[in-house]
């Protein structure tokens, strides 16, 4: 009997709900909680949505493409997580949100294309990482997504920081901008 592994499913799946989540979250909503940052010298939600255009263009799917065609000979291209900064500038959040949800849905369609449960253990060669596997690349994807939302959760939160008043006490989210470490049990 053979096993059907079930990573590739999943995986796509879930960075197919990304872009979904982001618009949910943050389409419409006015610049007063779009201005917060996750830390205090951190990314605002709009930083992050940049970046993961970036990743989308420069990143995932270039590594992917660079695994299946030259294995582990050449290294990946060095990625710039900053971008963003100038590209994205004076671009309103709806137009970058579009523009995520669109490249997003190309790069899935690309790597449905290319790869199979057999290319999962391929290996490329990352700049400072050495050996990578395709699996690890993808598991990455994925895991780069839920921390970039883990952000945007943390930069709205933080557009309320004195808002709250006392009870900042309790919410943690708030408390890990000031010090990791100061979350309430």
């Amino acid at each position: 009997m053979v096993m059907i592994d079930p990573f590739l499913d999943e995986t796509t799946a879930l960075l197919a709900r990304t872009p979904r989540v982001l618009c949910e979250l943050l389409d419409g909503l006015p610049e007063a909680w779009l201005a917060g940052r996750d830390t205090p010298d951190g990314w605002q939600p709009r930083d992050v949505v940049g970046h993961l255009i970036s990743a989308e263009l420069d990143d995932w799917m270039p590594r992917v493409e660079m695994i299946m065609e030259h294995g582990s000979d050449r290294s990946f291209e060095p990625f710039d997580r900053f971008a963003h900064v100038e590209r994205d500038r004076d671009v309103p959040m709806p137009a970058l949100l579009t523009r995520f949800g669109e490249l997003r849905a190309a790069g899935l369609t690309r790597l449905g294309q290319l790869v199979t449960d057999a290319d999962l253990e391929r290996t490329g060669r990352h700049p400072s990482l050495g050996a990578v596997t395709m699996r690890q690349l993808i598991a990455t994807w994925a895991v780069h997504d839920l921390d970039h939302i883990s952000q945007v959760f943390a930069a709205l939160s933080a557009s309320q920081d004195l808002a709250v008043g006392s009870w900042k006490a309790y919410l943690g989210i708030l408390l890990r901008r000031d010090d990791p470490r100061a979350v309430p049990g």
